[in-house]
Order: C-alpha cells, then sequence, then structure tokens
C-alpha cells in the first residue's frame, strides 16, 4: 500500500508541475482540452456535467476565455456544450487540439499507477 500512496504522490507531483508549464505557456484552448481530457480519462463517459464557473476555477482563467475557447470547440466538431452539461464528440480531435502537457501527465500516470495496479 505504501508503495501505491507514493506512486500516486509522485503522479499528482508530477501533474501540478506540468499544469504550472501549461498555464504560462499555453492557450486557453489547449488548455481546456487538456483538463476535459483528464477528467474524461477518470471516467466511463464522454459527457461531464459542470458549471461554467467550476470550469473557470479549474481551468484558471478568466469566464470570457473559457466562453471563447468552448464555442470555439463547438464550432470545430469537437464538443457539444449546453446548460452545464459538456459531451465530447471526437476526443481524438480534442487530442490532437490539445497541447503536449496531456500526453505527459497520461503517461507518467499509466507508468506510475496503472501499471502498478494492473497484473
Amino acid at each position: 500500500m505504501l508503495q501505491l500512496l507514493l506512486r500516486y504522490t509522485q503522479t499528482l507531483l508530477a501533474q501540478m508541475t506540468q499544469t504550472v508549464v501549461c498555464n504560462r505557456r499555453h492557450s486557453v484552448d489547449q488548455k481546456l482540452c487538456r483538463w476535459l481530457l483528464l477528467r474524461l480519462d477518470r471516467m466511463e463517459t464522454d459527457e461531464l456535467t459542470m458549471t461554467q464557473e467550476a470550469v473557470v476555477d479549474m481551468v484558471g482563467v478568466r469566464r470570457e476565455g473559457v466562453i471563447a475557447a468552448f464555442g470555439s470547440l463547438r464550432r470545430a466538431g469537437l464538443l457539444h456544450y449546453s446548460q452545464s452539461h459538456i459531451t465530447v464528440v471526437d476526443r481524438l480531435g480534442l487530442e490532437a487540439r490539445s497541447c503536449e502537457c496531456y500526453g505527459v501527465v497520461k503517461r507518467e500516470s499509466e507508468r506510475l499507477i496503472y501499471s502498478a495496479v494492473t497484473p
């Protein structure tokens, strides 16, 4: 159990560090894509129910930026968004539009956590 907790802690630190880099270097669209993908990786569905305020808090940008990013992603056919309901329509497109930070965090999580709990 201790080994698993240490792996989880290392994964969390890697994610936090990568988020700091991402917040300094990437566009709001890219950050929103990264955040959505990381959330969806932990769920068995392509749907989220969240208010704009909650997304603003999680992504760490102004509300106007999040609204513009949702609009851009919706126009690109990657997701639908209405009344706090987000449905990802094109996950591969979302991954392509995300910054490299998503892949870094995903690989680190798989390496440290998922490889430790799967036989």
